[in-house]
């Protein structure tokens, strides 16, 4: 893999700045707050940033509407999606008149997939896992010449995503935990904070079931899986993206696996304490805790609670 520097890093400090001025103000400056009673709990000061009270329940809107508001009007788009950032392209696409086609797994969140068709994408369902919807879109986009957004790819979703960095930049933590799918969340955010705040540690999270990003990244190439088993859908990437895993280099200090059971425990947690509720991608940075807490005894750390879509089944599961 190339070796680069910050300075040619592809996701870029000016336009994470100029996307915190184009994005929906409703995707903007989430809550962030000390969690007294799960720091207690747990032993760790626990900084929060809760990123779905807004119209999709996740933090993908700020990287989809970034994208966006560089598109003419009027342009066809397609993407794919487990879920989250078909929604985040579906309400961006959708104010701006841009008709979007979102390919997603015949096995995605039914109540993602239902929320994407209420927002106007027209949803094609095909394959077993987010990944083979996403080599059906590469297929269909190169065939029609219809423009492909790929989440983490295109660095708009990176840059978007990094405006939570740039709202975290005043907080005393030493640590970041952050949920790793893609890459455009732990990039985008990471990147911003390894400029203004490089003492900041960047840990990424991923679940114990699908660990390619992290593996890809420990190797310095992507590391193909050809199966994962998860119930974190939004962090369950199994053909890690080339340059993504590349965009880690020198933003992520460290990586943590974690079990769906942890998942889950950290969801109550969240439920309970916090009256917030997480699908399993959103609570990975709790669970990350959870499972390691000698390791963050004592220290200051924030976690971004990134999604909330449960269908009514997972909650009665799980909650």
């Amino acid at each position: 893999m190339k070796e680069h520097t910050l300075n040619d890093h592809r996701l870029k400090i000016e336009n994470i700045r100029e996307a915190a001025r184009l994005i929906d103000p409703v995707f903007l400056n989430t809550p962030q707050y000390q969690a007294e009673s799960l720091s207690r709990l747990l032993g760790t000061r626990i900084v929060v940033k809760v990123e779905t009270a807004n119209p999709i329940r996740s933090f993908k809107g700020r990287g989809a509407e970034y994208f966006a508001s560089k598109i003419p009007k009027g342009m066809a788009l397609l993407t794919a999606s487990a879920g989250n950032f078909g929604q985040a392209m579906a309400y961006a696409c959708g104010r701006r008149g841009l008709p979007l086609t979102v390919y997603a797994s015949v096995n995605a969140n039914p109540f993602k997939l239902e929320r994407m068709r209420m927002l106007g994408a027209t949803v094609v369902l095909h394959g077993e896992d987010f990944d083979a919807a996403k080599i059906e879109a590469k297929r269909v986009a190169c065939a029609t010449g219809v423009r492909l957004v790929e989440d983490g790819f295109d660095p708009e979703t990176g840059e978007g995503a990094g405006t939570i960095g740039l709202e975290l930049a005043g907080e005393k933590v030493d640590a970041l935990l952050l949920p790793l799918g893609n890459g455009a969340l732990t990039c985008g955010v990471g990147r911003y904070l390894k400029e203004v705040r490089p003492d900041i540690r960047i840990v990424a999270i991923q679940s114990e079931g699908a660990p390619a990003m992290l593996e890809s990244w420990r190797q310095k190439k992507a590391v193909r899986f050809d199966s994962i088993s998860t119930i974190a859908d939004g962090i369950g990437v199994r053909i890690p993206i080339p340059e993504c895993v590349q965009d880690m280099e020198g933003i992520v200090d460290d990586g943590i696996l974690v079990k769906d059971e942890s998942l889950i425990e950290a969801m109550q947690l969240a439920h309970q304490h916090l009256g917030i509720v997480l699908e399993p991608s959103g609570a990975a940075g709790l669970a990350a805790v959870l499972e390691n807490r000698a390791r963050f005894r004592e220290q200051s750390v924030a976690v971004i609670l990134c999604g909330g879509n449960l269908t009514s089944e997972q909650m009665k599961l799980w909650l």
